[in-house]
């Protein structure tokens, strides 16, 4: 066993959309960040503005060091530079997907499987 503390964020490039505009901070961790060492889970890894985003916030609050694990990360050339995730669950082609927590126009998020939108 290992000492470990659970918080939540909640930033979004999407509200609603199926295109992203600037990152919108819904949520912020309460507690301190400053020499912890962090695992930040996500459900998806598109081009990553809303993970560097996070990232960037993690190490100016002091984080020891930041890890990434995402659900879902799209294959494509679009990743913004320095963005990477450290753990993939599932590299998927460059479509919508939803279920398994992933909404579609806020519905289908509770979906057992992962599915994509066709022509998207």
């Amino acid at each position: 066993a290992f000492p470990l503390q659970m918080d939540y964020l909640q930033a979004t490039r999407y509200r609603g959309r199926t295109t992203g505009s600037e990152v919108a901070w819904l949520a912020r961790p309460q507690h301190p960040l400053r020499d912890r060492h962090l695992l930040v889970v996500d459900d998806i890894l598109d081009e990553g503005h809303t993970l560097a985003a996070i990232l960037q916030y993690c190490r100016d609050a002091g984080a020891a060091s930041v890890r990434t694990a995402v659900l879902v990360q799209k294959r494509h050339q679009r990743l913004a530079a320095g963005v990477s995730a450290d753990y993939i669950g599932l590299e998927v082609p460059d479509r919508y997907v939803f279920g398994c927590g992933m909404d579609y126009h806020d519905y289908l998020r509770n979906l057992p499987g992962i599915h994509a939108v066709r022509g998207m």
